[in-house]
């Protein structure tokens, strides 16, 4: 079982302030997780933290601090009535890479109360600070024994993925990728698993370039068949998959497997709105929505929220008279972390659209008439496609998520929050993160709950997690 752990930029920024005071002392914070319950990719994700004050800790000295648990108290009772997860932190000020004898002693008396009051068969966790910012960490399992954690994620303005050191050769194929942005990052995407979720127009040549990069494992969730139509967009699509109606999904399989780099693929050929793939996606380290509907964007904004993931989102409008004529020609990447704006805050799409697209999905007599009458505005449908606008807008996601995982730019990640391009005018421009609105801030780190995403539709018949 893999066993991650995630953050927001929020918590770790006041993580590392308050463990990190300057004084080169060790301090503690213990945090209540959510959990994606995984018995293959189990994932922590942070839902509030509790700094130990420095006036409660017994000693606190620069390889060792001792403190009261009597904080915790609160944290255990919910955690036990919840099954979330309890996560110590502390910091090592003089950069010790690994957890000491000291930390053995101590990880092993405070999660055997842990395990006895909250009676959990998952794991808990526990995690070192050192002076960077960097975090690495562990899990504590049921039998008390230690499993190192496979990454922990901070889905900031930087995206920070840490995983144990490995050495080992970069695949030869990689290589040149290595010679631009080094090994570390080159390891890290080996390591990462990434959803995309639309394989079509923008999706596909997102996916072929995930997996030319050496991306570990792809996600792909999509629930259409190939159509003759969409042959000019969808890269590695030919006739014979149309005429077949072979699913994007199993196209996209296809062409991965033919590279034969070892890339790990699921797929997934369902409607993002299904339980299996709410889950699959959420196991996830990043995720790239790549789709035109307005609820599929919101789902995916209310998934990174809930289980602490960074959500690149791809668009792309051309508006045209159909004889040639040209009106709009654009596109624009969204980087959306869990902490910062949605894509409502930054008015991609208005509570009237999102109306409009639920009403048509779940009664689609009464959508019609709402629109005859003028009450709601129509979806968009069969808008035209052009495959180098959709390839140069997936290219910008792309290194987007390069740009994150290896910041290079002059300017902050934060400076970056859109990418828009207009190719009439032929201009990039660029805009900040803003104030964020707090619609999803009550949902951060929450992971599984019943129903999933609190989302009624999304019920299983046995409810199971």
């Amino acid at each position: 079982m893999r066993i991650k752990l995630r953050l927001s930029q929020k918590d770790h920024i006041a993580l590392r302030e308050h463990l990190l005071p300057g004084d080169g002392l060790e301090a503690v914070a213990v945090a209540l997780c959510g959990r994606r319950r995984s018995r293959s990719n189990h994932c922590l994700t942070v839902r509030s933290i509790v700094p130990i004050p420095y006036d409660e800790c017994k000693e606190r000295t620069p390889d060792r601090v001792t403190w009261s648990t009597q904080r915790l108290i609160p944290l255990l009772k919910e955690a036990d009535r919840r099954d979330l997860a309890i996560l110590k932190i502390h910091s090592h000020p003089g950069g010790y890479p690994q957890f000491s004898f000291v930390d053995d002693e101590s990880d092993t008396d405070l999660f055997n109360s842990v395990f006895g009051w909250t009676d959990s068969e998952f794991p808990h966790a526990s995690a070192v600070m050192l002076p960077d910012g960097r975090l690495f960490g562990r899990a504590i399992l049921r039998d008390g024994s230690f499993q190192p954690l496979d990454s922990i994620l901070v889905p900031g303005d930087d995206i920070h993925f840490w995983t144990p050191e490995s050495g080992g050769m970069v695949p030869s194929f990689a290589q040149r990728h290595s010679q631009l942005f080094g090994s570390g990052t080159t390891r890290r995407l080996q390591k990462m698993a990434v959803a995309v979720v639309g394989c079509s127009g923008t999706g596909s040549p997102v996916i072929e370039q995930l997996a030319r990069l050496g991306v570990g494992r792809l996600v792909l969730v999509d629930p259409d068949h190939v159509e003759e139509k969409n042959l000019n967009r969808i890269l590695n699509a030919r006739r014979e998959d149309a005429f077949l109606r072979r699913p994007k999904v199993e196209v996209m399989a296809r062409a991965i497997a033919s590279m034969g780099f070892a890339t790990e693929v699921e797929i997934i050929q369902e409607d993002l709105a299904t339980p299996r793939a709410v889950k699959a996606v959420a196991e996830c380290d990043v995720v790239f929505g790549c789709m035109d509907g307005v609820e599929g964007r919101h789902l995916l904004n209310r998934l990174a929220a809930f289980y602490l993931l960074p959500y690149f989102d791809v668009g792309v409008r051309l508006v045209a008279d159909g004889r040639g004529g040209i009106d709009e020609a654009s596109g624009a990447v969204h980087y959306v972390r869990p902490d910062g704006t949605t894509l409502q805050d930054r008015k991609v799409y208005n509570a009237e659209q999102l109306k409009a697209a639920g009403l048509k999905r779940t009664d689609p007599k009464a959508y019609r008439e709402q629109v005859r009458i003028g009450y709601i505005r129509g979806v968009e449908e069969d808008r035209p496609a052009v495959i180098s606008i959709n390839m140069q807008m997936a290219s910008t996601a792309v290194n987007e998520l390069l740009a994150r995982l290896h910041p290079y730019r002059y300017d902050d990640n934060g400076d970056f929050a859109v990418l828009r391009r207009s190719f009439i005018q032929g201009t990039e421009y660029r805009e900040s993160e803003e104030a964020p609105s707090e619609s999803f801030f009550r949902q951060l780190g929450k992971a599984d709950v019943l129903p999933l995403l609190s989302m009624p539709e999304l019920s299983e018949p046995e409810e199971v997690l």
